[in-house]
């Protein structure tokens, strides 16, 4: 597993070239407007998305599994601990296709709980398949569309 920071990010080209430099590493995927990193020292997911006048906010926070088994898991401890969760659900979503679940901190800030399974060239939140209901009823993927 590794932590997933998405940012919002004035200028991706910019920002792009800064994360690069800063990680020693360059984008594993870049699209208009987007673009990520997987980083492997420090363990990190950095997510990158433009948009202009939000710089330097971030987007959501996450957790980048290696099986859906473990995205079930969280997801059963989670509702377990008391907290609200989407539900696990099958999406297309930031040009992934993810099972995935997301729950919120007291503050607003987002985290989303995912394994990424395949490529698309979708950016938009599309859901697939919901292979466990919801439990909150809140929308399941909610990277920027």
């Amino acid at each position: 597993m590794r932590l997933q920071l998405a940012l919002n990010v004035d200028d991706i080209d910019e920002a792009v070239d800064f994360y690069s430099r800063l990680f020693g590493a360059e984008p594993a995927k870049r699209r208009d407007g987007y673009a990520n990193f997987a980083i492997d020292e420090p363990p990190l997911k950095l997510v990158l998305f433009e948009s202009p006048g939000d710089g330097g906010t971030i987007n959501h926070l996450g957790v980048e599994t290696t099986s859906d088994d473990e995205v079930f898991a969280a997801q059963r401890r989670l509702t377990t601990a008391g907290l609200e969760t989407t539900g696990v659900d099958e999406t297309m979503c930031c040009y992934a296709d993810k099972v995935e679940t997301w729950v919120t901190d007291p503050a607003g800030v987002e985290w989303e709980w995912y394994v990424k399974t395949g490529d698309n060239e979708v950016r938009d939140n599309v859901v697939v398949a919901n292979p466990v209901a919801s439990s909150s009823g809140a929308a399941p993927c909610r990277c920027p569309s």
